[in-house]
């Protein structure tokens, strides 16, 4: 078996007016993230690893932001293709492993729903999606409230 492993990384702005998007599932919050597609951090950062991994460039590679096919796309979507990027080089996902940067809304209890979320679409156990939320204790734009930032490492493997 041949494993790979890939680093993903995501910023988004945070706005009113917009809904908050983390790990496929919609969170109450006053503001949302600002972006191409949905802006779910969370997601473009694992499929940037799993493309990574795969040496398969990045999400803006395949899916542009300059591209009307992709304007306001739920990035569930943008997950299950990359599931198919990877797959057509004969890698699957091994397991995921996360974290997101925010300082408001307190993410623990949205993270097992995030986490069944995700495993539907990488067709993986729950317990192969890690998920940890932490803040920057009030520095930078993370701690500004400006934004939010998502990590992920991904284990892509091959028979």
């Amino acid at each position: 078996m041949k494993i790979r492993v890939g680093f993903g990384y995501d910023v988004h702005r945070l706005v009113p007016d917009c809904d908050l998007w983390l790990g496929g599932i919609k969170i109450n919050h006053t503001l949302g993230l600002l972006g191409h597609s949905d802006a779910d951090v969370l997601i473009h950062a694992i499929c940037d690893a799993m493309l990574g991994a795969a040496n398969m460039r990045d999400i803006g590679y395949h899916f542009p932001d300059k591209s009307e096919v992709y304007k306001g796309i739920d990035s569930k979507i943008l997950l299950a293709k990359t599931t198919e990027l990877i797959a057509s080089k004969g890698y699957k996902v091994g397991n995921v492993d996360a974290t997101i940067c925010a300082e408001q809304p307190k993410l623990n209890p949205y993270i097992p729903q995030m986490q069944q979320t995700l495993s539907k679409i990488l067709q993986v156990d729950v317990e192969d999606i890690s998920i940890k939320a932490t803040t920057t204790e009030k520095l930078g734009f993370t701690g500004r409230e400006e934004g939010i930032s998502a990590y992920a490492v991904v284990l892509i493997e091959k028979e």
